[in-house]
């Protein structure tokens, strides 16, 4: 990377040069908002046993852990009462004074409990709601979460290297994929949003995939909520780097990065590539899937759903590349070159080698029309016991309005015993649960699709 390509990336990221604490701090972050941090506290450790003090911030105390082998965690403390929750549990016995509303006066108040919230006025009443404001003493709230550590040290060192997992930023993956008459041109970038978290000249990684988390922990809370405006950095100069981490995807961030309550900084994926696409059309029929096969006598409209196919075989520009979980946009030229979205679908995790499929929505100029046409069902006697068996003609009319053939696929699922006994379009049975029709539809004109099905339950 050149020095002018570096510097650019710094300074869209709010990055300086690696030094002092900051360069000591690694963050993790990952699809579910939880934040890993690796941690170096300026500390004086003595060899064996000590009593130690860190202010870390908000976190999860009970996922502290030592990142030196030679240090031991023998038991912790930490106090996170910086909610005014926290701090009223911890006023129960105390006298409170309150800033009555749209007033300069206060009263005081003895707190007898909370959940619900009791509280004495002076002429010994009691009331479950604040009279106004409380102004809370200074001895009872925490201007930032503090961990007491007891440890013990193989040896005397001044820093004491710690991980534990915090929350307040969260990752997402964002594609736009632009169409073109034979191919489409695919960008990507990871969006890193911080809500509350606060980290000066860090190294940042994002993890992508579904990491098991135990039922029943809860996510740590925040400092405090804030509501604010985020501002985007954008950085492009350089794509973030990849490689496999267990069963999931690590990517790193080029250079360090500072992260600041609500900004939010964009990062390219990878370089901008090339695919080939195929575009597809799809009519859902009306067999249920469970259940009755009942009679339907109404003659319904059924939408066109429009999918996108990115292909991605082995050795292309895309294909060799896993693609985490993210929001997809499909955009398409108009006649003067402007780029309109035309779709916006959510893709999954999807490893190197796979297309990737994508419901654009439904289609403009392609309509159809559903309807049963026939019904017929009888009970059969078995060892089993009583079966019914129902058989149905359905007709499915496409039309097509514009300049262009379309082929429209018209999938019927079914779980249990079924089967399509004829058909004026041949019946491809994709699997034990559903068979589909190729329906070729002409240039303004219409394709009506017949066929007659035959369910047991």
């Amino acid at each position: 990377m050149t020095t002018a390509r570096a510097a650019a990336l710094l300074l869209l990221l709010g990055s300086t040069p690696a030094s002092g604490l900051g360069a000591q701090t690694s963050l993790t972050i990952y699809n579910d908002g939880r934040v890993l941090v690796r941690r170096s506290v300026t500390l004086a450790v003595p060899k064996g046993p000590s009593a130690l003090r860190a202010t870390l911030g908000p976190l999860d105390p009970a996922s502290i852990f030592s990142l030196d082998p030679d240090v031991a965690i023998q038991g912790l403390r930490y106090d996170g009462a910086v909610d005014e929750g926290s701090v009223l549990r911890r006023s129960v016995g105390r006298r409170l004074i309150f800033r009555l509303p749209e007033s300069k006066d206060t009263i005081s108040a003895l707190v007898l409990g909370v959940d619900p919230l009791r509280l004495q006025l002076p002429d010994g009443s009691v009331t479950f709601s604040p009279p106004g404001a409380a102004l809370y003493p200074g001895d009872v709230v925490v201007a930032d979460p503090t961990v007491s550590l007891q440890v013990e040290s193989g040896r005397a060192q001044d820093r004491l290297r710690l991980g534990y997992f915090t929350g307040g930023a969260s990752w997402r993956a964002s594609y736009q994929v632009v169409l073109g008459a034979a191919d489409a041109r695919v960008t990507g970038s990871a969006v890193l949003a911080s809500q509350t978290l606060r980290a000066e000249d860090a190294e940042v990684q994002l993890l992508a995939g579904a990491v098991g988390r135990a039922e029943e922990e809860q996510p740590p809370m925040p400092l405090q909520e804030r509501a604010a405006m985020a501002d985007m950095a954008v950085q492009k100069t350089q794509a973030v780097g990849e490689q496999r981490v267990g069963e999931f995807h690590l990517y790193s961030l080029p250079g360090r990065s500072s992260l600041l309550p609500g900004l939010t900084t964009t990062v390219a994926l990878f370089d901008p590539a090339r695919v080939k696409y195929d575009r597809s059309y799809v009519v859902r029929g009306q067999v249920p899937w469970w259940g009755i096969l009942p009679q339907q006598g109404d003659e319904s409209e059924a939408p066109v759903e429009v999918f996108y196919t990115l292909a991605r075989p082995r050795k292309t520009e895309l294909g060799d590349r896993p693609l985490p979980a993210g929001t997809v946009r499909l955009f398409q030229p108009d006649s003067a070159g402007r780029a309109q979205l035309v779709g916006e679908a959510f893709m999954d995790h999807t490893p190197a080698g796979e297309d990737v499929r994508l419901s654009a929505g439904t289609a403009f100029d392609l309509t159809a029309r559903r309807v049963q046409t026939t019904y017929v069902t009888r009970r059969d006697s078995t060892r089993a016991g009583w079966r019914t068996l129902a058989t149905a003609d359905y007709r499915v009319t496409v039309r097509n309005a514009t300049d262009s053939a379309a082929t429209v696929n018209v999938p019927e699922e079914r779980h249990g015993e079924w089967s399509v006994l004829q058909s004026s379009v041949p019946a491809e049975k994709v699997s034990s649960t559903i068979t589909r029709f190729r329906v070729k539809v002409p240039a303004r004109g219409e394709a009506v699709l017949r066929y007659r099905v035959r369910v047991v339950w």
